[in-house]
């Protein structure tokens, strides 16, 4: 298996929608004999089921899939489409005659209500732009995705939101800020945005879910089955679980390059301001940055040492204009939310005094340690615990004093008592 593309960052960042119009897809065996329009048959099918099809389609991108629904409706766009018109479906989404001929074909084998089925039963939901259930933030957008497809809790959009985004390649430093970020924004009832990446990304996620507050949102570039990058898989899940997943691309879908830089413009519009923990001079997470400037929001990034590369392109935002983010409270006052709800409590100090252990599975856990940090994905896989499970039950371990966290990192920092003897 090849593997699969790291997200683009730089110029391949700024002409990444671009790129969505210009890949072509090999032909498929479909014959098209006439292109003269077919007029729809009446349907007793929605919108979303053919949604869906038509974003299944192979190289069908978000501006190609809008300005076929700029035509016609859903039903008509497929019936047109298995109909064989291919001279004005080429007109209208402005594509080679190779790839015309392959969506022909692909639609004439495709049954929409088997592809809409797999994605009921993936709990995937189809929300097409103005029906209900889409997220009010991209109503007005300048580039609103025609369709979205979705995993969780989407009211959670109706709280104020912040995205928080940064590099792959990060430092300690960058994760702890992030994670502490995060969580501090999730605490104070916002919910934090981020893309799922490894990284700046994954400790923002994290972050936001050790709060005991809002839940995160992920926006991703793949279908909603391709976990990518794998080593995010737990944390993926995580937030499908108790958050919300969104994507614009329908289930199979794989992490193209051009997907991450339409992503990028998703997370700034549902943002209400947009920071960059770290990035390198030509981070893809400044053209997250410059799709939120567009849009009106606030932009703020965290300083970094200037010999530092991954602080390079934070820095150099800052020196155009952007805010600059020192603390939690520089992120509260960027949010205009007042510190009414406590801090996240600090868990460096000492586990003196700690309550007797009693549960079987949280002493497991702090025997999976073995006394070496472990992240979130270690832990599930020696344990063997639950997803939700093992997250409330690190908090608890957390909040004793047991434990302390560090970005994606647990490490143990005393024994436990045990009710009715030994050590944990």
């Amino acid at each position: 298996m090849s593997p699969e593309p790291s997200e683009p960052s730089g110029a391949a960042a700024a002409v990444g929608e671009r790129l969505a119009e210009t890949s072509e897809v090999g032909a498929g065996p479909g014959e098209v004999t006439t292109g003269e329009t077919v007029t729809a048959e009446p349907e007793t099918v929605g919108d979303e089921v053919y949604l869906g099809a038509l974003a299944s389609l192979a190289g069908m991108g978000p501006a190609r899939l809008g300005r076929l629904l700029g035509r016609w409706e859903p039903a008509e766009a497929w019936n047109v489409l298995t109909g064989g018109a291919l001279t004005e479906v080429r007109a209208v989404a402005r594509v080679s005659e190779q790839l015309g001929r392959r969506w022909v074909g692909d639609a004439r084998r495709a049954d929409p209500t088997e592809i809409q089925r797999r994605h009921e039963q993936a709990g995937v939901t189809v929300r097409r732009r103005g029906a209900a259930g889409y997220p009010a933030r991209l109503a007005g957008d300048p580039e609103p995705p025609a369709v979205l497809f979705s995993q969780g809790t989407p009211e959670l959009l109706e709280h104020p939101t912040v995205t928080i985004v940064g590099t792959r390649r990060c430092t300690r430093y960058g994760a702890d800020v992030a994670f502490d970020l995060a969580r501090a924004a999730a605490a104070h009832g916002v919910a934090v945005i981020s893309g799922l990446a490894i990284g700046i990304d994954a400790a923002a996620h994290a972050g936001a879910l050790a709060a005991d507050g809002v839940p995160p949102v992920g926006v991703v570039g793949s279908g909603l089955d391709r976990i990518y990058p794998r080593e995010n898989a737990v944390l993926w899940q995580m937030v499908a679980q108790r958050g919300l997943l969104l994507s614009e691309a329908p289930l199979g879908a794989a992490p193209e390059r051009w997907r991450f830089p339409a992503r990028n413009r998703v997370m700034a519009a549902l943002s209400d301001a947009c920071v960059v923990v770290e990035s390198h001079a030509d981070g893809g997470a400044l053209g997250t940055a410059t799709e939120a400037a567009q849009r009106g929001r606030t932009v703020a990034a965290v300083p970094g040492p200037i010999r530092s590369p991954a602080s390079a392109g934070t820095n150099r935002l800052i020196a155009e204009g952007g805010g600059v983010l020192c603390d939690v409270e520089d992120l509260l006052v960027l949010l205009d939310i007042a510190r009414t709800t406590p801090a996240p409590r600090d868990t460096a100090g000492a586990a003196g005094g700690v309550a007797p252990i009693t549960d079987a599975v949280a002493v497991g856990i702090l025997e999976a340690f073995d006394w070496m940090p472990a992240t979130l994905e270690m832990l599930a896989s020696r344990t063997g615990v639950g997803l939700g499970e093992l997250a409330w039950h690190l908090e608890n371990l957390s909040a004793s004093g047991l434990l302390s966290r560090r970005g994606l990192w647990y490490e143990r920092r005393a024994e436990a008592p045990v009710a009715g003897g030994g050590s944990g």
